[in-house]
Parts: structure tokens; sequence; C-alpha cells
């Protein structure tokens, strides 16, 4: 839901609504109340729009990560365990 053209078609929908209602009703103060409430009503309904594509997301990042735990992790060596030894070198002439 891009944030932008969804207030823009908000907009153009209030504007069509406050027309049509006050071509039915003729008064501009019952328009104006009508085209408040159902602003509301708008604004709820994008609410509960967003909160709903949360969830999902929050429910597919679970999965995910419900997937990632269900695999054993690797075994941590230490850094001892890590540094192979070296010979101790002494310099040769071919080194040079």
């Amino acid at each position: 839901m891009y944030a932008p053209r969804v207030f823009i078609s908000m907009i153009c929908a209030l504007l069509v609504f406050a027309i049509a209602t006050y071509f039915i009703y003729g008064s501009f103060y019952t328009s104006f109340i009508q085209t408040l409430i159902c602003l509301v009503i708008i604004q709820v309904g994008y609410f509960v729009g967003v909160l709903i594509l949360v969830a999902k997301e929050k429910r597919q990042m679970r999965a995910t990560l419900n997937f990632q735990k269900d695999v054993a992790p690797a075994p941590e060596k230490s850094v001892t365990e890590t540094i192979s030894v070296v010979a101790p070198h002494s310099p040769k002439l071919s080194d040079f």
C-alpha cells in the first residue's frame, strides 16, 4: 500500500462523496458532517489494512526463523583449535 497514492485516492473519493451528498440532501452542513464520518471510516479501514499486512509479514518472518532454528548450528571451534601449529622455521640461503 503506497501511502501517497492511498491519500490522493482517499481525497478524491471524499470529494466525490461530498458532492454526491450535497446534491442528495441540498445541505452543506449535512454533507460536511457525513463526509467527516466517511473520512473516519476510511482512516479506520486503512489502519486495519496496515495492521493486517504487518501481521502477515510477522507470520512469514516467524515461519522463516522457525525453519532456520530446525537446522542444527555448526559446532563452534575455539581459537586454539583454529590456529594451526607452525613448525619453527629458520631462514635459509635459498629464502633470499
